[in-house]
C-alpha cells in the first residue's frame, strides 16, 4: 500500500542533515523542540518552530569549550541558558557568553593507556570513542557517561547523575562497556533517563535509570540483546529500538518486555532487506522507519508507515516531489522531517488524510 505524504513547511538550513541523521533533538509535546547544531566552533541551538515560520537566527548560540574536539553528544537546557559539553577528559557546562559555569573532570576517552598530556586542556588524543550528556527535562540533573581512572591505569566506564547548578556528583554506576559512542533519550515522564551504547561489532548496550533525590535505580536490557534505543512517545509508556543490524524493530514496555515486533517486508533483490536506526513516533499512534542505509544504497531507500501498537507495516511513503532518499526524523506531532543535501533544505512533512 502506498501512502501520500503532504509537503507542511520547508527551509534551508546548512549542516542540517545533522538533524535526521543523528541525535540532535531535545525537548518534546507543547513544549519547543530544539535542535541543536555545530557550526564552526560554536553549537547553535534553534527553536524547530520558530525556524519554519521564518525566523532563521538561532534562540542560543554556544562557543564550543574545546573547538578541535569532534565528538560527543553534547546537551542544552529547557530554557537555553546553558550547554554541557561532553568532552575527552571532562564534561563542561557553559553560558552563551562562553563563561565555564563548572567542569567535571573525568579519565580520558583516548584509546592509548597510560599515555601522558601536556597539560593543553586544547589537546585531543588519537581515537574516535567518546561519551555523551543529558540535561534533564526539569534542569536540574546532568546525565553523562564518562571515563574513570579508579587506580592508576585502571579503566572503568561510568554513568554519573551530576548536580546541574555546580557539577557535583550525587550518583554514578559501573558500567559494563568499552564504548565507540553513546546517546542519552530521555523519558517523557520526566523521571526516567535512557542510555544506548554502542560498541562497534561488538554489539550495543541499553540501561535505563531514575534518580529520585535519594537513590539511584537502574536495569540493563542487554541479556541476550543487542539494539539501539531509537524513541520514546509520551503518549507511551514504553519505547522502540531497532536490532543492531537491522533485523527487525521492537515495542517495549519499560521494563523491556516486547510489546511488538516487525521485520522489514521482504525485497526483490538478493539482498535481504534491514532497517537502519532512523526510525520512530510520528505520533502516539504511528511510527516511521526506512528500510536500507539510505547513504550507500539510496535507490533502494524505502519510508515505511508502521501501526504503533502492533508494528504492522500500514505501506510505503510516496513523496509528491519524487523518490526522497533521506532518513528521517519523527516528531512525534504527526510530523516528520526530511534533508535534501543538494538543496541544503529541511523539510517537514504529514500524511495525507482523506
Amino acid at each position: 500500500m502506498s501512502i501520500t505524504a503532504q509537503l507542511r513547511d520547508s527551509v534551508m538550513l546548512p549542516g542540517g542533515g545533522a538533524l535526521v541523521n543523528g541525535f540532535a533533538f531535545e525537548g518534546r509535546g507543547d513544549g519547543p523542540r530544539r535542535a541543536l547544531l555545530r557550526n564552526g566552533h560554536e553549537l547553535e541551538v534553534y527553536d524547530l518552530r520558530e525556524l519554519f515560520a521564518g525566523e532563521r537566527a538561532p534562540t542560543a548560540v554556544f562557543p564550543l569549550p574545546w573547538p578541535r574536539w569532534e565528538h560527543g553528544v553534547h546537551s542544552v537546557s529547557p530554557d537555553g541558558t546553558f550547554a554541557v559539553f561532553s568532552g575527552q577528559r571532562s564534561v563542561r557546562a557553559m553560558s552563551a557568553g562562553g563563561e565555564t559555569l563548572w567542569e567535571y573532570r573525568h579519565g580520558c576517552w583516548g584509546p592509548e593507556l597510560d599515555h601522558p598530556h601536556t597539560g593543553d586542556e586544547q589537546e585531543v588524543c588519537r581515537g574516535l570513542e567518546h561519551g555523551s550528556c543529558r540535561v534533564s527535562d526539569d534542569g536540574r540533573l546532568v546525565w553523562a557517561h564518562v571515563v574513570a581512572e579508579p587506580e592508576p591505569g585502571g579503566w572503568q566506564e561510568r554513568w554519573v547523575v551530576l548536580d546541574a547548578r555546580n557539577g557535583r556528583e550525587v550518583a554514578w554506576l559501573p558500567l559494563d562497556s568499552a564504548a565507540a559512542g553513546s546517546h542519552h533519550l530521555s523519558h517523557p515522564d520526566g523521571v526516567h533517563m535512557g542510555l544506548s551504547i554502542g560498541m562497534g561489532q561488538d554489539g550495543i548496550l541499553l540501561h535505563w535509570a531514575r534518580w529520585d533525590g535519594e537513590k539511584l535505580t537502574s536495569w540493563d536490557l542487554n541479556e541476550g540483546l543487542d539494539r539501539i534505543l531509537v524513541d520514546v512517545h509520551e503518549d507511551r509508556p514504553g519505547f522502540l529500538t531497532v536490532e543492531h543490524y537491522g533485523a527487525d524493530l521492537r515495542l517495549h514496555a519499560l521494563d523491556g518486555t516486547v510489546i511488538a515486533e516487525q521485520e522489514p517486508e521482504p525485497a526483490d533483490d538478493e539482498d535481504p532487506p534491514c532497517w537502519d536506526y532512523s526510525c520512530g513516533f510520528v505520533d502516539a499512534d504511528t511510527v516511521i522507519a526506512t528500510t536500507v542505509d539510505s547513504d550507500e544504497d539510496p535507490e533502494h531507500a524505502r519510508h515505511w508507515l508502521l501501526d504503533a501498537d502492533t508494528l504492522r507495516i500500514r505501506g510505503t511513503v510516496t513523496y509528491p516531489t519524487g523518490p526522497v532518499d533521506s532518513y528521517v526524523r519523527p516528531l512525534g506531532d504527526g510530523t516528520w522531517l526530511t534533508y535534501d543535501d543538494t538543496t541544503d533544505t529541511l523539510n517537514r512533512w504529514t500524511q495525507v488524510t482523506a
